[in-house]
């Protein structure tokens, strides 16, 4: 009924639990990045089918593993190797394919945990489209990707559980630094901030375009990383997740932070190629 794809890179220690958690679809894929640990023999082991690709950019990645691999059924269940979808999301995808529906793809509700603790308020966005209708998909953006659907979006309200932070916090700034740096390239090059509008932003009924559209203006408010920290703290309310909604928040801010910093960065390099920064 639904074809599974897990993408991949370094992920021997996440992609068992991945793969137990779906045990219930009879087409599973790996798509991986080229990894240099045990990933491709844990997939083969588990009977999962296994491709690779050399690695440019998020997008593309997940472009190439929806446009190139075989899957047997016509609905696909995206994941990377930290998510777990629950019993109950599993059931609720199940009876909704059944259905037969006019919907190209489905948004789910994902919770992020640290510490052990769902980040109920300092989560940002908990909606993401990972249920799709093959062929009616495609990514946009290198680095954050948005997801643009041809046809409808439905809405499914069982949970996919996300761990960000399972292989430790050194891990989760290290993959940031490399998102920063990406981040910064695009604001330097204007891509980042070229979807800008406010009337998209508050009325756009496509959720990934208003999501877009909230992003680039984002990216032109002053002191964004102190914004988004008060944001996060006061607003959504991540003080109220306790220690690990502080530490969640005020790690989201430094990210910030640190876009801010390489942008800086880029364009002075940029106006001064003969010195260094």
């Amino acid at each position: 009924m639904i074809s599974v794809l897990i993408l991949t890179h370094n992920e021997e220690q996440d992609l068992p639990g991945c793969l137990d958690s779906v045990q219930w679809s009879d087409d599973v894929h790996v798509f991986d990045s080229c990894s240099t640990d045990h990933t491709q023999e844990i997939a083969h082991a588990r009977g999962a089918s296994v491709a690779e690709r050399k690695f440019d950019s998020y997008s593309a990645q997940r472009n190439a593993a929806l446009s190139t691999l075989s899957f047997r059924h016509e609905w696909i269940f995206i994941l990377d190797a930290d998510e777990r979808p629950t019993p109950e999301l599993a059931e609720e995808m199940l009876r909704a394919v059944e259905a037969r529906p006019l919907f190209s793809a489905y948004k789910l509700r994902r919770r992020d945990f640290f510490q052990e603790r769902w980040l109920k308020h300092a989560q940002i966005s908990p909606f993401y489209v990972r249920l799709v209708r093959r062929g009616r998909v495609h990514y946009l953006r290198e680095v954050n990707e948005v997801l643009e659907v041809d046809g409808a979006i439905g809405e499914l309200s069982s949970p996919l559980d996300h761990y960000p932070f399972s292989k430790g916090i050194q891990h989760w700034i290290t993959k940031h630094n490399v998102y920063s740096t990406m981040e910064a390239k695009l604001l330097v090059s204007g891509a980042a901030v070229e979807k800008a509008s406010l009337r998209a932003a508050l009325f756009e009924k496509d959720f990934h375009r208003r999501r877009a559209a909230q992003k680039a203006i984002f990216y032109h408010m002053p002191l964004r990383p102190l914004f988004k920290w008060c944001y996060m703290m006061f607003w959504r309310g991540a003080i109220l997740d306790g220690r690990p909604g502080i530490a969640y928040a005020t790690l989201q801010s430094f990210y910030e932070y640190l876009i801010e910093l390489k942008r800086h960065e880029l364009l002075y390099k940029e106006k001064h190629p003969s010195k260094t920064v």
